[in-house]
């Protein structure tokens, strides 16, 4: 039997297997990032990434797919909706301050964890129905310039807060990717829709977003509260509210997600309550409580320290109660002078220091 050939019908096939796999939209990309990654190269040169200097270490990977991957001459892109709706609302979260807001992508499971195996079974069956192939799988774990691809791929476009924007499914999804030998028609790019929207750029709490298109990683909530290892400015530390791990205030904002769709993965489902969680709840979690409760996560990349500092910023932000102040104090001893900071800072706060 002839192997298909890696045509429009061929990629219509890829389609149906992303679907039964649980993805809910593919493209492919010319494995060139063009103006993207001029834009990239301009951005790490403004020293925007912050302490992130894996960035800027990676950045030839990152801007020449073949030297990541030999042989790549294109990229599949792929979609995965995480959107909650049973989640408790996240507009109520700002409005009760003793709850943790957590990022709506890190309620369920570590989605590296769900989306890189389907991608290898996508892999296996491309190889199953044309014979052996160059190929490797990404998940937001390489030097991949995974949002302008998913552009060019069709999937949707960059809007001004950064994240990628689809016209039928707005933001709140993952992305992955497969790189790839074969020379698959590509899809035409995606089209900006923004406009004269400033949505995002209004509702960031801290001005991360100090431009069009242009983030400052050093102001940003998510960077502050996952990547960021030393303590938080405490010019910045009350705009983060009762935000602990990462911040979806953009996305919220943004009138795109009003089309966004409902997961149909339950994986991304919250767990452990984390969704509506009281900050003094989950700030009693000792250390081997935390590794089990959040094994599987992707919490778990802030590190133990990291989650009690964020939690700090988020008690001191919030009422002076006698459990909020209760719990802070029985950190004040903690072994870690990051902890311990951060902790006394709330006190302070809450007229207890």
């Amino acid at each position: 039997m002839t192997p298909p050939t890696p045509d429009a019908q061929f990629v219509a096939r890829l389609r149906e297997w992303a679907a039964e796999l649980g993805f809910q939209q593919l493209g492919v990309a010319r494995a060139e990032p063009g103006r993207a990654g001029e834009r990239f190269r301009e951005w790490l040169e403004r020293g925007l990434h912050g302490d992130m200097d894996w960035l800027a270490g990676q950045a030839p990977l990152r801007l020449a797919p073949p030297s990541l991957v030999p042989g790549t001459v294109r990229v599949i892109s792929l979609r995965m909706d995480y959107w909650r709706p049973d989640a408790y609302p996240a507009a109520r979260l700002a409005d009760e301050p003793e709850r943790a807001w957590i990022s709506r992508y890190a309620l369920g499971r570590d989605y590296h964890r769900v989306m890189r195996p389907r991608l290898q079974r996508l892999a296996d069956r491309i190889a199953a129905a044309i014979g052996p192939f160059g190929y490797r799988v990404f998940v937001d774990s390489a030097p991949v310039l995974e949002k302008p691809f998913a552009q060019q791929a069709g999937l949707g476009w960059i809007g001004k807060q950064t994240n990628l924007i689809s016209r039928n499914a707005g933001s709140w999804f993952f992305l992955g990717e497969i790189f790839t030998d074969l020379p698959l028609p590509a899809d035409a790019p995606a089209t900006d829709h923004c406009g004269s929207c400033r949505s995002c750029i209004d509702a960031c709490p801290t001005g991360a977003i100090i431009a069009p298109y242009v983030l400052d990683a050093r102001r940003c909530i998510s960077y502050l509260t996952i990547e960021n290892r030393g303590p938080i400015p405490e010019p910045l530390r009350v705009a983060i509210g009762n935000r602990i791990f990462g911040c979806d205030d953009c996305q919220l904002a943004c009138p795109w997600n009003r089309f966004a769709r409902a997961a149909s993965e339950a994986d991304f489902a919250p767990r452990q309550g984390l969704d509506r969680a009281l900050l003094v709840d989950l700030f009693g979690w000792s250390e081997p409580e935390w590794q089990e409760k959040l094994a599987g996560s992707p919490i778990r990349r802030a590190g133990y320290e990291g989650w009690l500092r964020n939690i700090a910023v988020a008690l001191g932000n919030g009422p002076p109660s006698p459990a909020a102040i209760g719990a802070l104090s029985t950190r004040r001893g903690h072994p870690s002078a990051l902890v311990r900071e951060h902790v006394d800072w709330a006190l302070r706060r809450l007229g207890a220091g």
